[in-house]
């Protein structure tokens, strides 16, 4: 079963995709050679009184994943690109998504029930609204994440009919997206690819007039899967700040942010090798920057400050 983004394969199953028991919102999972924890999450997506349609892209895994999917799952449907796409494995996902609106989690998360219904509910009442970004539970110790105290003391002023704490970005692992919205916006930069690449996404949404909001009645727990390259997202994810930096913020707070992160970030190679990434993908940058409208900046300002703060994010690894 393989096959490119344009013809990838399928399972498919007797379990219509977009007839669950809500039928609003269609769950789409990344992975990459964590076989063992995708069918923990797959069983318990299955096990969702929501009854949602799940799309899984296997970015090229080497494990058996696609097979162990295909067997003990047949009524996910299954995309195998060539490559590893990383997050814009999602972006061919929503391609194929038919409900209004879409939840992603990753291979060592799952959306509790109900969250996916009240996520919806909410997206249904403020059409103003692009994301709802549910509470945090870290298993197996049942403990909230630590970034789920700075969601829910976001320091952003939102309009009165938001229901819930303004955010300025989002946790793709646990989020609630309109479809529409995602895919006005362009969905995930492939630039980017993964690590912090919510941002620039989030970014542009709100450019596009759209508000993110953190929603306490919904949640995703997450079992930390021990199968990653900490040193590699560390390398990414600062690499795709300096670049959001570059491509979003007028440049004297680019500058200032930059700056601060020469500052901070560990002085060892994985730093080095991120800013020599970041500064070679400058041609790019130049050519796509568009500075977002000057109510997006001062939110982004805002959060800055919340960012230096931060105890949850580290770039560490």
């Amino acid at each position: 079963m393989s096959g490119t983004p344009g013809t990838a394969g399928r399972a498919r199953s007797g379990r219509r995709p977009g007839r669950g028991a809500d039928g609003r919102t269609t769950v789409v999972v990344i992975t990459r050679d964590r076989r063992d924890e995708l069918l923990h999450t797959l069983a318990r997506l299955a096990a969702l009184p929501e009854e949602p349609p799940v799309i899984v892209v296997d970015n090229g895994s080497t494990d058996g994943t696609a097979e162990a999917v295909a067997r003990d799952h047949p009524w996910v449907r299954l995309l195998r690109p060539r490559r590893n796409l990383g997050a814009v494995g999602r972006n061919l996902a929503v391609r194929e998504v038919g409900t209004p609106y879409v939840a992603f989690c990753d291979d060592d998360s799952w959306w509790a029930p109900g969250s996916l219904a009240a996520s919806a509910d909410l997206l249904d009442a403020h059409p103003g609204l692009a994301g709802v970004t549910a509470r945090i539970v870290v298993e197996p110790a049942g403990t909230e994440d630590p970034i789920v105290a700075e969601l829910r003391d976001s320091p952003l002023d939102g309009p009165d009919w938001l229901p819930g704490p303004a955010l300025g970005s989002f946790l793709a692992a646990a989020t609630t997206l309109r479809t529409d919205a995602f895919r006005a916006a362009g969905g995930f930069s492939p630039r980017l690819w993964l690590s912090g690449e919510e941002e620039l996404l989030a970014t542009d949404l709100a450019a596009r007039g759209w508000w993110l909001v953190y929603a306490e009645r919904a949640t995703v727990h997450h079992a930390p899967s021990t199968a990653r390259d900490a040193t590699g997202r560390r390398v990414d994810g600062l690499r795709n700040t300096l670049w959001f930096s570059w491509l979003r913020r007028p440049w004297p707070a680019a500058a200032r942010r930059t700056l601060r992160l020469a500052r901070t970030v560990p002085r060892d190679r994985p730093s080095l090798r991120a800013f020599g990434l970041a500064l070679a993908g400058l041609p790019w940058v130049l050519r796509e920057r568009r500075t977002v409208p000057e109510d997006v900046e001062s939110r982004l300002r805002l959060l800055e400050e919340e960012q230096r703060r931060s105890t949850a994010r580290r770039y560490v690894g």
